[in-house]
């Protein structure tokens, strides 16, 4: 498989965790015949690398922000990308110090941040969760300690793309994104992630779900995912329920790689008007519908 880790120029913790594989000793490199919008890709090359030689690394650096990415134009068309980790800043309201993964997409018609009016990107439930477990397990061995681990509901562009991705972030202000040591994390994680997407892919002992409720960082769904042998996809939070259609559903499990076996709603993080809503139009597909109280904590 070819994996393809996205930075972009105009992203400050982007930039810092480029920096941080090209000047880690852990990783060699490789020039390549390949360009990504007329810039070459480079080849990551690690020393204690566990993949094989039919998987292979890339970095790729755009001019863009990354949410508003529209296409990915290859030098040569005959090489498509297996998975994409775009490396990218969070920012917040709050600037609290952190670690996320999330898949992207709009509920709405408001495409303020990227992507396309009521449409999904492409994604990997096996990918989010290699992300989430590697950047917990990467913090878990740092001394980052004002920082934390969240997995976010899906948001923002870009969703054109035709290649399953999911976003890999460091935040959430600019006092963060400039932080090595964080840089360094989210670098060794998003490695770790490929190493373990690749583990759950050949294991195959993941159900995979879709998510429905709760708030934007989703801590229902961070704890299903550390407790339990479930992948997760999208994640519709509780904002936009009522927004969902037969349509949207069906877009939700068509853009999901692997095949969906649940239908997950945090119970207690949707109103009744919600579930009113959401469960005739999930019971149009005929998969369990479980919530997220059914599944171990700890």
């Amino acid at each position: 498989m070819d994996f393809l880790i996205l930075h972009s120029s105009e992203d400050n913790a982007s930039m810092n965790i480029r920096e941080r594989f090209l000047n880690s000793r852990q990783y060699q490199f490789q020039e390549t015949h390949l360009t990504l919008n007329n810039q070459q890709l480079i080849e990551l090359k690690g020393k204690r690398f566990d993949l094989d030689m039919e998987n292979r690394i890339y970095l790729g650096l755009v001019d863009v922000p990354l949410i508003f990415l529209k296409d990915l134009s290859f030098s040569n068309n005959k090489f498509v990308p297996d998975l994409l980790i775009f490396a990218s800043r969070h920012r917040s309201e709050t600037a609290r110090p952190a670690f996320l993964v999330h898949t992207t997409g709009n509920w709405t018609a408001d495409t303020e941040f990227g992507g396309k009016p009521f449409q999904l990107s492409k994604t990997s439930a096996l990918l989010l969760k290699a992300g989430f477990i590697a950047l917990a397990q990467q913090f878990k061995d740092s001394n980052l300690n004002k920082f934390v681990i969240d997995l976010e509901v899906t948001h923002h562009g870009p969703t054109a793309l035709k290649i399953p991705l999911i976003f890999m972030e460091l935040g959430s202000s600019d006092s963060e994104w400039v932080i090595k040591e964080a840089g360094e994390l989210v670098s060794k994680a998003i490695v770790n992630a490929i190493e373990k997407y690749i583990e759950l892919r050949e294991k195959k002992s993941q159900l995979v779900g879709l998510g429905f409720g709760g708030t934007h960082y989703a801590p229902n769904f961070s704890r299903i995912l550390s407790n339990n042998d479930i992948a997760l996809s999208f994640i519709c939070p509780k904002y936009f329920i009522l927004n969902l259609n037969y349509d949207m559903i069906k877009n939700m499990i068509n853009s999901t790689l692997e095949p969906i076996d649940y239908f997950i709603i945090d119970w207690k993080g949707t109103t009744s008007d919600d579930k009113k809503h959401l469960i005739p139009l999930l019971e149009e597909f005929d998969k369990p519908i479980v919530k997220t109280k059914d599944f171990k904590s700890d």
